[in-house]
């Protein structure tokens, strides 16, 4: 994906079950600055209004591979942030 020059640079952030229903939204863009890693990107998250619900288990993909926390995250990526899976 080629971002115009003028355009800022976003990540995209997809949030999935409890998460997208206590943040109220399923897409959040949020700037990129400050933004290198996946905890950084969980860290953004816990710090919006009901972002505490965002917990140390969270499953997080970047571009649709599995992530941990120290992964890098870029300009333009889709980070997909999910709660704990349960089930038997």
């Amino acid at each position: 994906m080629i971002t115009p020059a003028s355009a800022p640079a976003t990540i995209r952030i997809r949030l999935f079950a409890s998460y997208a229903e206590r943040l109220g939204a399923e897409l959040i863009e949020v700037p990129a600055e400050g933004i290198r890693t996946v905890a950084d990107v969980l860290e953004r998250l816990r710090s919006l209004p009901n972002g505490t619900v965002v917990g140390p288990a969270t499953l997080v993909a970047v571009n649709l591979r599995h992530s941990p926390a120290g992964t890098a995250v870029r300009p333009g990526d889709e980070v997909a942030v999910m709660p704990p899976l349960a089930g038997g």
